[in-house]
């Protein structure tokens, strides 16, 4: 993995600071995907891996009335689900820790349902899959996001932005088919409707742009970024209905 360069790695920060969700979702698709998880035990132990400031996070431990742990490794991030967990009375529930996805040291068999939204990419789909198969109880649950493709011949200005930010993105059925070749059944999944994007990300982080722009006025690098993500913004404008983010609900299958 190339070295992470950290005055930009800040900039970035600042474009998501204050956001609230660091990438598509929300609360409603967060409990129609729990509420797909059926049989879970009462008080169920949960995994939110990748959670960031943790919207999604609140939203688990409130509706599930379960035990959750919540791993991220920007500490930024965590210091605000701390602050919301507390504002919440939650402390009883959600223990935070700063982790690596790539390096969880958990006993295997600890979870009934392992959560990630948005964050399966960094580690590949199938080698999350593979990885995080042994935390699950016997007929536990993984429910994750993917950005996936919608259309089979998309434009060709949008399968070239996403062939230089992700050019391991696929379809639904591909991904299906990592999961049933990784140990687990595909019980369920969804695409995110468009206010899931607009809501409570790209609306609040496109207001945010101008201000971003004149902060950083003649520091080309970071302009860079911003305009990064600017062209990100429109390209959900104009092509959201090529791809977007599915949710999918797994449960392991019996050795």
């Amino acid at each position: 993995m190339d070295e992470v360069n950290p005055r930009l790695f800040e900039v970035f920060l600042d474009v998501q600071r204050g956001l609230p969700r660091q990438g598509p979702g929300n609360n409603e698709c967060t409990l129609e995907t729990l509420s797909l998880c059926s049989g879970l035990p009462d008080n169920p132990v949960i995994l939110d891996i990748g959670c960031g400031p943790g919207m999604q996070t609140l939203a688990l431990a409130k509706a599930s009335q379960g035990n959750l742990t919540a791993v991220d490794n920007c500490e930024e991030y965590l210091n605000i689900l701390h602050q919301w967990v507390t504002e919440s009375d939650l402390t009883g529930q959600v223990k935070i820790i700063n982790a690596d996805m790539n390096d969880l040291c958990f006993a295997d068999a600890s979870f009934d349902l392992i959560w990630c939204e948005g964050a399966a990419y960094i580690m590949g789909v199938p080698n999350a899959l593979k990885t995080w198969r042994p935390l699950l109880r016997d007929r536990g649950y993984l429910a994750f996001t993917e950005l996936v493709w919608l259309e089979e011949h998309p434009a060709t200005d949008v399968a070239e932005f996403f062939g230089n930010e992700y050019p391991a993105m696929t379809n639904i059925n591909s991904i299906k088919n990592m999961i049933e070749s990784n140990g687990y059944e595909n019980v369920s999944d969804f695409t995110l409707p468009d206010a899931a994007w607009w809501e409570d990300y790209y609306t609040p982080l496109a207001d945010k742009l101008p201000i971003l722009k004149q902060k950083y006025a003649g520091d080309e690098e970071s302009l860079a970024i911003i305009s990064m993500t600017e062209n990100e913004i429109e390209c959900r404008r104009r092509f959201g209905h090529s791809y977007g983010y599915q949710f999918f609900v797994t449960r392991k299958r019996n050795e």
